[in-house]
């Protein structure tokens, strides 16, 4: 039986109107599903008009306008209904979801569905649980003393995955979800006895002492930010108060 990382594995990502998860607003997202290791991918876009204006940071990044999106971009209602029932179809199978940085893109998909839907994204996957395969806390921990950034063009880079077109959802999911399979290979040694739902468990410990390392980094240099130790999904404000 082949291991988990050669076997189905799905991927999701977004592009958005800035990095803070409680106030900013996805504009794209893209959902790529691949039911074996060198099998075509299927692919899955959305292209959301958000409502608020894009700053131009933002554009920059990804390159969606507010006259793009208004003209072509659909409300953000249906599409975050759709992006919330693909995740939980697959979870439901037990599929592993590739989200890199999954913090990020999970709480963002979540408040989203509170503000357009009046539901969360736990409301949608209806007990299944999500299973998430996160390329920046497995490569962190598995390859730990490494120097450099970890991106995902640096992960690209240094497993050996083409990234075309940086910054398009779609483009960094496909690349996320070959950048688990290439670490996967590279550390079956440590993996392969894993279960994906075990290794979800740990990547969440992983992912907290991380967080805790890189805030005493940031007190010892006399900075104020701060790093929020939960993984996959970050608490709502309300009940974490």
């Amino acid at each position: 039986m082949p291991c988990w990382f050669e076997g189905p594995l799905a991927a999701f990502d977004t592009e958005t109107t800035g990095v803070d998860v409680e106030r900013d607003r996805i504009v794209s997202a893209a959902f790529v599903t691949q039911s074996q290791t060198g099998a075509v991918p299927v692919v899955t876009r959305w292209l959301v008009n958000p409502g608020v204006p894009v700053p131009e940071a933002a554009t920059a990044i990804h390159g969606l306008n507010d006259d793009h999106l208004q003209r072509y971009g659909r409300w953000p209602a249906p599409v975050m209904e759709e992006v919330a029932r693909a995740l939980a179809g697959h979870a439901a199978r037990g599929i592993p979801l590739v989200v890199m940085n999954a913090p990020f893109d999970l709480t963002l998909l979540d408040r989203e569905l509170r503000r357009h839907r009046a539901s969360s994204l736990a409301g949608y996957l209806g007990g299944a649980a999500l299973c998430v395969m996160d390329p920046w806390v497995l490569d962190k921990h598995l390859d730990r003393y490494r120097k450099g950034r970890r991106t995902l063009s640096d992960l690209c880079d240094q497993y050996g995955v083409v990234l075309s077109g940086a910054h398009d959802a779609a483009a960094d999911a496909a690349a996320a979800l070959e950048v688990v399979r290439a670490v996967g290979r590279r550390f079956a040694s440590r993996l392969e006895r894993l279960s994906p739902a075990e290794l979800h468990t740990r990547q969440a410990l992983w992912h907290a002492a991380q967080a805790r390392g890189l805030q005493a980094w940031f007190t010892r240099n006399g900075s104020t930010e701060e790093c929020d130790p939960a993984w996959p999904l970050r608490p709502d404000l309300p009940a974490a108060a």
